[in-house]
């Protein structure tokens, strides 16, 4: 697919329609052509505002647009969506339609398609949205290994469409599916907000539950809650808890009995009691991030497909085959449990978790939860722990002032201080399925027993708490210079009485660290661009003298192998309150330094929607890129490379060279598992560099 002329979109209707002019302004390789409306005052002020053509007409629409995603509602709404997709798709334009639309117009859109030589794709948006994604992809992973013994789903009646293609994509089919009619209800036993129904879906027992009640002129607002699904194996239960997240992973609950039928709890085959009983997988946002993040990213997804699409040139008819499939059970469904109630409530008043769980309940940042303390050491939720990519680096020993064009830090703040507040928002979120899962895997089958785990630049302590949580067992040093990044460090190890109980954090800064004897493994993520070349030397002698035998070292490579020049670009955006952030990153050619590079992160904080920042805070450091050759070079020991998601800044994992075999027989490299513990990648190639010449 040729991204390089960016893909032109026009979008209609600005209800939520502004969610897909926002993923078509963000995404690259897109364009927003402009936004068709009926010529409300909001919409024109609305186009305006973002600077795009406004339109009343589509026969006054520009030749130049290639796709059309049309947010209006179709005649299942009581709107005239279906037949401005088609006036459109008479242009030749490519149409992306918002769900929910009939069975017999969705095929007659398809055959419209196929007769104009365009692509035409129903979006049923949710399971676009990342954690609905998580789900699938995971559902898919269990479903692999182990067969599903039962569904059991819920949803609003207006998202049950939704819900059948959720449950499809993570099934991997829709096949067989037989539903049986809903049980009557009882006359005397008051108002029953939900229906339910039982069925076979994908060929598991199915429970379905729905609110079926409505109301017409508001259905968002007062659904009772959104999609909830449970996928069920012998293995444990996998479940999305909602729509927005988080996803869940309960294992299953198993424990011999001895002779007098009593649990045996200790000795030889219990060491499955150490699993957590819950694993929470990713971490909730508010409902403005849903609006500002997820939803436009999910809106994205679904461009892509339809541009794929394009670009495949395929019989639209043909590939819209699954998409009439679930309109058909969803079809199926409705006519089951019959017309919904109509309702018309009051405003809700939502209670935030602080009403819920008030004090001395703790909520453990990020995660809404409240933690209390208990005893043992294994702690039933993972968050998506986070390092560092560009521009979000732990800081090494760099003192260098700010470069040109950035307000320097005052005289009494450390390096990396300034951007400190903000490193998380990116941190967390960028590294959830990169580097903190590449090493969990690795770490499943290492012998820490030897020493401590250092982790070399801690940071906020992202990938520390992800070590913690991979392995119960270990001890870990953080080490982190930074007065404000270890500030957060200390703050996330005080608040946790697992890591509290596990985790020694000290202000050292490489090369010259306090390092024990003997250390399992280190990481270094995010740091040894900030060390020069003496100051590398010093710390990869000082590694290898401690290293234990079969002990190795993770490095996170980042994406500069030569001094490189990158003009500002946002990179992220996120919200918290009424304000929303956003970060910028540049990188250029160090001026006072030859070989090295300048890299420069600028946070902006906006309040709601206005368009000038309250502030801006600028961080800049100085970087020396390498790559992984040179690690090996000046290491002395052996590599390669970790499968990590796509785009990543890449990692390597280091052993010693004296304790690697003949290259003949084989690396004894650690392993890095694949599928549901692990990237889902196959190894690379492990690389041999000779160092007898370096």
């Amino acid at each position: 697919m040729n991204t390089s002329t960016p893909f032109r979109v026009l979008v209609c209707g600005t209800n939520f329609g502004r969610f897909y002019a926002e993923a078509a302004r963000r995404r690259p390789g897109y364009a927003l052509a402009g936004v068709l409306s009926r010529g409300s005052a909001a919409s024109r002020a609305y186009a305006e505002r973002i600077g795009v053509p406004h339109y009343t007409d589509a026969d006054a629409l520009p030749a130049d647009i290639d796709a059309a995603c049309v947010a209006v509602g179709s005649s299942i709404s009581g709107g005239r969506g279906t037949e401005l997709a088609r006036a459109l798709m008479d242009r030749g334009i490519h149409v992306l339609q918002e769900h929910p639309v009939h069975l017999t117009e969705l095929t007659d859109n398809l055959r419209h398609a196929r007769r104009r030589g365009v692509q035409y794709r129903l979006n049923t948006h949710y399971p676009h949205v990342a954690p609905v994604r998580d789900f699938i992809d995971a559902a898919r992973r269990l479903a692999a290994r182990q067969r599903p013994l039962f569904v059991d789903a819920a949803t609003p009646v207006h998202l049950m469409h939704p819900l059948v293609d959720i449950l499809g994509r993570a099934m991997g089919t829709l096949r067989p599916w037989r539903f049986a009619d809903p049980a009557p209800l009882p006359a005397d036993i008051g108002p029953q907000p939900f229906r339910s129904l039982h069925g076979v879906f994908a060929g598991a027992p199915l429970t379905l539950r729905v609110h079926h009640q409505l109301d017409p002129a508001d259905r968002d607002n007062h659904a009772l809650h959104w999609h909830r699904i449970s996928l069920g194996t012998e293995g444990g239960v996998l479940t999305l808890a909602d729509t927005h997240g988080p996803v869940l992973w309960s294992p299953r609950l198993h424990i011999g009995r001895d002779a007098d039928r009593r649990f045996v709890l200790d000795g030889p085959g219990t060491g499955r009691l150490g699993l957590g009983t819950t694993a929470v997988v990713g971490s909730t946002g508010t409902f403005r991030t849903v609006f500002s993040d997820l939803w436009p990213e999910a809106i994205g997804s679904a461009l892509d497909g339809l541009r794929e699409a394009v670009a495949d040139g395929g019989d639209p008819l043909r590939a819209g085959q699954y998409d009439l499939a679930v309109c058909r059970i969803w079809t199926d469904l409705a006519a089951r449990l019959g017309p919904p109630e109509i309702v018309r409530p009051a405003t809700p008043r939502p209670l935030a978790v602080s009403d819920v769980f008030p004090a001395p309940e703790r909520i453990r940042p990020g995660t809404d939860r409240p933690d209390r303390d208990r005893p043992g050491t294994d702690r039933p939720d993972v968050h998506r722990p986070g390092t560092h990519g560009p521009g979000t680096h732990r800081a090494g020993s760099d003192p260098t002032p700010a470069g040109a064009g950035a307000p320097p830090a005052p005289a009494d703040t450390s390096p990396y201080t300034p951007s400190a507040e903000f490193f998380d928002l990116v941190a967390a979120e960028h590294t959830a399925t990169a580097s903190a899962p590449a090493i969990a895997a690795l770490l499943a089958d290492a012998d820490l027993s030897t020493g401590p785990v250092v982790d070399i630049g801690a940071g906020t302590g992202l990938l520390t708490e992800a070590v913690a949580r991979a392995r119960p067992d270990a001890e870990i040093l953080a080490c982190e210079p930074a007065v404000g990044m270890r500030a957060v460090l200390t703050s996330r190890v005080f608040s946790d009485p697992d890591l509290r109980s596990r985790v020694t954090v000290t202000a050292d800064a490489a090369p010259d660290l306090d390092l024990p004897d003997r250390i399992s493994v280190a990481l270094l993520c995010g740091v040894l661009g900030h060390l020069d070349a003496d100051g590398r030397a010093r710390l990869w002698r000082r590694l290898n003298r401690r290293l234990a035998p079969g002990g190795f070292v993770v490095v996170e490579l980042m994406q500069f192998e030569e001094v490189s020049t990158l003009p500002e670009t946002r990179l992220a955006t996120a919200s918290a309150g009424r304000h929303r952030y956003e970060w910028s990153f540049a990188a250029a050619p160090d001026e006072a330094r030859d070989g090295a590079m300048r890299l420069r992160s600028t946070w902006r904080v906006y309040r709601d929607d206005a368009t000038q920042p309250e502030r801006a805070v600028h961080d800049s450091y100085r970087w020396l890129p390498f790559g992984l050759k040179d690690v090996v070079a000046e290491s002395g020991m052996t590599a390669r490379t970790l499968p990590t998601r796509p785009g990543a800044p890449p990692l390597a994992v280091l052993i010693r060279a004296a304790d690697a075999p003949d290259p003949a027989r084989g690396p004894a490299l650690p392993k890095a598992r694949t599928g549901p513990d692990g990237p889902g990648t196959p190894s690379a190639p492990t690389l041999f560099v000779s160092t007898t010449d370096g």
